[in-house]
């Protein structure tokens, strides 16, 4: 008896430290930032550097506090169409990669146009389609949608063709359908190549929004930062890319969390507690 409460109180301790190590790591991030941003705080001071030329944190974060509402409705403009373009994205790009990996003679029609978009600059498209679609929303969350576009469809269709022929002939061997083999084989050996593109893509959709509104608009964070720039608002300038910043980390860790719930057994999920429990 003497021995099991023994044992069960070294657990016991060895979870506690195992729980106090993960709130470690959790926390090393936010440690590591707010060093930064103190010895930010510090050289702008001792250095005299002027607050049109790169203000200190601390003055940054009070314009945040004192322009909430005004970022905030910029933000939601901006969180409108880079969110609307990704969905888009998506909605179009996985259908044509399972196409595209499911149809030899699809993938050689429709290959070479989307290299052709792919290499064509997306910034020089955006005039265009200010003069197409006018000053509205859609332009910008087209801009969106082609920038976040290329990263779902090629990352999801190397996902769908990644899966071993051996896995294909031992399927139809047992007497898998096609549809069986796509969603038994082909889509779970997807999914990780599919979340990796929604990542990228998650970044990428929210400067297609911001390039839109810097050709043409009269509110978003796009607008903002051209206004706070001609204003030499040096601080508003820094808080807008803050929020900026915030709306494409927001969406990334979205997607983190939902590809943790989709693949926990995929070797990317299982890595960060393997090396946590050594």
């Amino acid at each position: 008896m003497e021995n099991v409460a023994g044992t069960e109180q070294i657990t016991a301790s060895e979870k506690a430290r195992q729980a106090r190590k993960e709130w470690g790591e959790r926390l090393l991030p936010f440690v590591g930032m707010f060093v930064f941003l103190v010895i930010w705080e510090i050289a702008v001071i001792i250095l005299d550097v002027p607050t049109y030329l790169l203000p200190r944190p601390t003055e940054i974060f009070k314009t945040i506090i004192d322009k909430f509402d005004v970022i905030m409705h910029h933000t939601w403009v901006t969180a409108y169409e880079m969110i609307l373009g990704y969905l888009l994205a998506i909605a179009v790009a996985v259908p044509l990669a399972v196409g595209i990996t499911s149809y030899r003679r699809l993938d050689k029609f429709i290959t070479p146009i989307l290299l052709f978009f792919h290499t064509v600059t997306k910034i020089a498209l955006a005039p265009l389609f200010l003069v197409w679609f006018g000053f509205g929303p859609f332009p910008k969350v087209l801009v969106a949608f082609l920038i976040s576009f290329f990263p779902i469809v090629i990352d999801t269709a190397i996902g769908l063709r990644s899966i071993s022929p051996e896995m294909i002939d031992l399927a139809r061997s047992m007497g898998a359908t096609k549809m069986q083999i796509f969603m038994r084989f082909r889509m779970p050996t997807a999914l990780p190549y599919f979340f990796g593109g929604l990542k990228v893509a998650a970044t990428l959709a929210v400067v297609g929004a911001v390039v839109g509104e810097f050709v043409g608009a009269d509110r978003g964070l796009g607008y903002l930062l051209l206004v706070s720039n001609s204003n030499l608002d040096t601080a508003l300038l820094f808080a807008t890319i803050a929020a900026l910043t915030s709306l494409g980390l927001i969406l990334f860790y979205a997607i983190e969390v939902l590809e943790h719930f989709l693949i926990p057994w995929h070797v990317s999920r299982r890595v960060g507690t393997e090396h946590a429990t050594m």
